[in-house]
């Protein structure tokens, strides 16, 4: 008779949990992810506490419509996790943090499940029977919460396999070039942006002045470099050859601190960064943490924490206006440790923003955009004039740029890169899904319902130039006689950096005799002047002994690109997603 209840509840359990499976198959991707969670959860306590033996305080819910599902999924999880590795102790990696965004909250329990199966089964290892989810959940949590922003705020995301080795190294890898982009492409209070080859001096300098500390003044190892020159070709590896140096004379040869980063890149700023990084490191190893000589030009103490949890602060400065880290000791022997907590804690449990400060960050102006009646852009109704504030409203699905805003005397739609409002603002706009805005306009400057002018997307900042600018014609009268002409298809352009945000690139650029792609005997080039404006493009910087200057992403025309013995009259700078 026992026997017979055991197969009884056996065949009970096994067709609850048969019909939850299809009802959750035909769920939303949330629920998947908190019934395969629970499902697994009792898998492993089966496998710790012996099959069908729970804790009184189980809740064991299971229930995908009651307000505490996850909730519950979190208090079990704990629960298990003591019985693995012992009350109140969890492994470093454990993220445990209650949040109050349920999907978050999943996400986190899921992640942890992971590292007690882990403990349990082994790496990797698990039973046949084991749900599992999307591998990036086994990631770290801060690379999962700088993955939620750059989402949600800049439509960036991993492209990354799942059979990757290394999955969640590969991940980070793939969105640092987007990371660094990012950071050098954001402004400061007075509208300057980052400079990564002054910064890159400024490391030299500082290098200099840890030397001279550690070493004695003009003291160096053997075959210490000291290149001071910026300009040079070799600068950051340089910098970095030298630091390597001062480290083994220190340190011992090839003992590094933990969380060395090592390495240069081709990117100056990228560059930067690593080797500030690992300078902050080296200074707190060898003179104390927040102890540096005098007139040390590292003021940025986030700096000195690892490449993610960085990024990931600058990513909340930018997404949440009220997000500060001012009120950290950067002299606390644990500010990394604090940083990584506040940095994490602000996406997982995002601040509310008040009605006065979300109306100023929703105010934007144009820039000289096409606007329409439709989301589609068929009812063109004439460009917005630059200057003209709007305030905007809903944002397209996806990865379209299209919004809907709304003005004194106008509604419409317009593409959100041919206005001054922020990416991070446009992504955190709630979508059209749901609502049908009327669209109206009766501007001085509406001039439909009519045909685009110029086909959809194909720049209209350009056309608008165009049309209502007169384009002078290049001087070539001077240049006929001792400069070639070549086509842009023969000028190499090396890219030093991009701005998202106002979606233009720092590139150095060589005329070359032939195709750019092939040809040798390429000439660095001197100037670049743009017939549009009636000026020169200034020289930002220099770049392997190359000058720098800044394009728009596209096709630049009415410009003379010149080089020794040769010159251009237009370049194609691609957009980072199809370079």
């Amino acid at each position: 008779m026992r026997r017979s209840k055991l197969v009884w509840l056996s065949l009970i359990c096994a067709l609850l949990m048969w019909s939850l499976g299809a009802a959750v198959a035909q769920s939303n991707p949330f629920e998947q992810l908190v019934f395969d969670t629970r499902a697994d959860l009792e898998l492993l306590a089966d496998q710790v506490l012996s099959a069908g033996v729970r804790p009184p305080e189980w809740s064991s819910n299971t229930d995908l419509a009651s307000p505490t599902v996850v909730s519950d999924l979190w208090f079990d999880n704990e629960i298990l996790a003591n019985a693995i590795f012992g009350p109140d102790t969890r492994p470093p990696n454990w993220i445990g943090a209650p949040v109050a965004i349920l999907e978050i909250l999943a996400r986190n329990v899921r992640h942890d499940l992971e590292v007690s199966a882990d403990e349990v089964f082994g790496r990797e290892e698990r039973p046949p029977e084991w749900r599992g989810s999307a591998k990036i959940l086994q990631c770290d949590r801060t690379l999962q919460n700088v993955l939620t922003v750059l989402d949600r705020f800049y439509n960036i995301r991993s492209t990354t396999p799942e059979s990757a080795l290394s999955y969640c190294q590969t991940v980070s890898a793939e969105i640092q070039d987007s990371l660094v982009n990012l950071v050098f492409g954001a402004a400061d209070e007075n509208g300057v942006l980052p400079d990564p080859i002054v910064l890159l001096s400024a490391v030299r300098g500082d290098l200099e002045r840890l030397a001279d500390e550690l070493l004695g003044l003009n003291t160096r190892p053997p075959n210490y470099i000291g290149n001071r020159d910026v300009s040079s070709q070799n600068f950051a590896g340089e910098v970095r050859l030298d630091m390597d140096l001062l480290a083994d004379d220190r340190l011992g040869i090839g003992n590094r601190p933990l969380g060395w980063i090592g390495g240069t890149s081709n990117s100056p700023a990228t560059s930067y960064l690593n080797l500030r990084h690992d300078l902050e490191l080296l200074t707190d190893v060898t003179l104390g943490i927040g102890t540096r000589p005098n007139g040390w030009q590292g003021v940025n103490p986030v700096e000195r924490c690892e490449p993610l949890v960085r990024s990931l602060a600058f990513l909340d400065q930018q997404a949440f206006s009220e997000f500060t880290l001012a009120n950290i000791d950067p002299q606390a022997l644990d500010y990394c440790s604090q940083v990584t907590e506040v940095v994490n804690a602000v996406v997982e449990n995002p601040p509310r923003i008040d009605a006065i400060a979300e109306e100023a960050m929703m105010t934007a102006e144009s820039t000289y955009a096409f606007s329409y009646l439709d989301v589609g852009a068929l009812e063109y109704m004439g460009v917005m004039p630059a200057g003209t504030p709007f305030r905007a409203l809903y944002r397209n699905f996806g990865d379209s740029n299209m919004m809907f805003v709304q003005g004194t005397d106008f509604a419409l739609y317009v593409d959100m890169r041919f206005t001054t409002i922020a990416e991070t603002t446009f992504r955190s706009l709630p979508t059209l899904q749901g609502v049908d805005p009327l669209a109206f306009c009766d501007a001085i400057w509406c001039n439909g319902p009519g045909p685009t002018p110029t086909p959809t997307g194909s720049g209209p900042l350009l056309s608008v130039l165009v049309q209502t600018t007169p384009v002078a014609t290049p001087n070539v009268s001077a240049l006929v006689a001792d400069k070639q002409l070549v086509s842009w298809n023969q000028v190499r352009v090396t890219y030093v950096f991009d701005n998202l945000q106002t979606r233009t690139a720092q590139v150095s650029l060589e005329v070359c005799p032939q195709s750019a792609e092939v040809a040798e005997g390429c000439e660095p080039v001197l100037s670049v002047f743009d017939n549009n404006t009636g000026a020169g493009k200034p020289i930002l910087s220099t770049f392997n002994g190359l000058n720098v200057f800044e394009f728009r992403y596209g096709y630049s025309t009415n410009l003379l690109i010149e080089s020794s013995t040769m010159y251009s009259q237009d370049v194609w700078i691609s957009d980072p997603t199809i370079r």
